[in-house]
């Protein structure tokens, strides 16, 4: 088992005016009681903190007044308080500290932290909280320790390498900001027992090849039977590896190569 050091948080207790409360979901069933998402389910109880992915706060300088955990999500979050005094969370990129400051819009310094649009960001940058339409708020590029890397603008659009290895076409007037989303070491975590699972929400998950027949196509026969079809199936006799479920033709012209 492995756990995070929490060393870059800073403050404790969450801005009382940027949270609301979550509603206890109901355990992946739809509006019928059907289980439609399996494995979820229990969890700790947690308050949701209202996190800026627009980053329209163009031409108001903030200073970050503390990095803190955030349940809902594996990144850390930063508390900004802007000159007119309001206060946001935003996602909190490596190498942000206390004390620093930031700003957004097409005014803006290429710095760690700050927002703009991509025609603005020098090739080679790395960001995060790509936008996909331009107001939309960021979408792409929020978990730990990711960062996307501008590789080229080609007219009214910019390409972008993803995690994933996927090149994508996004347009240049989107905002993302500057640097990689802290807390890197996340994906090194090693939860080492069950009831981990169970307070972060996730239910047990049982394998195909020990249920019936009737309730999975890799159930039945004697002792350990191997799968007996043409390849792995979902409970639902679809293809379960290597079977593509992408669906969206309109925006298939904005990949440009695929992710390996």
């Amino acid at each position: 088992m492995t756990a995070a050091t929490f060393d870059e948080v800073t403050k404790d207790h969450p801005e009382r005016s940027l949270v609301i409360s979550l509603r206890k979901k109901a355990a992946g069933r739809n509006f019928r009681g059907k289980v439609t998402v399996r494995h979820q389910g229990g969890g700790h109880k947690r308050l949701l903190r209202i996190i800026d992915f627009k980053r329209n706060k163009e031409g108001v300088p903030g200073k970050v007044a503390a990095i803190e955990y955030d349940p809902n999500r594996s990144s850390r979050i930063a508390l900004i308080y802007y000159a007119d005094g309001e206060k946001r969370y935003i996602l909190a990129p490596d190498g942000l500290g206390v004390g620093a400051t930031i700003a957004a819009g097409a005014g803006a310094e290429v710095r760690i932290g700050n927002s703009m649009p991509l025609r603005l960001i020098p090739t080679g940058t790395m960001i995060h909280n790509v936008e996909m339409k331009p107001g939309r708020g960021g979408q792409l590029g929020r978990s730990a320790g990711t960062g996307i890397q501008l590789m080229a603008k080609e007219g009214t659009n910019a390409l972008l390498r993803l995690p994933s290895g996927e090149m994508r076409l996004v347009p240049s007037e989107c905002a993302a900001t500057i640097g990689q989303v802290g807390n890197s070491d996340h994906s090194n975590l090693k939860l080492g027992k069950a009831g981990r699972s169970r307070h972060i929400g996730k239910r047990p998950t049982v394998r195909g090849s020990v249920m019936n027949p009737r309730d999975h196509p890799h159930g039945g026969g004697e002792g350990k039977a191997p799968v007996g079809m043409p390849g792995p199936k979902t409970p639902w006799g679809k293809p379960a590896m290597g079977f593509r479920t992408r669906r969206n033709k309109s925006t298939d012209k904005m990949i440009v190569k695929r992710r390996s």
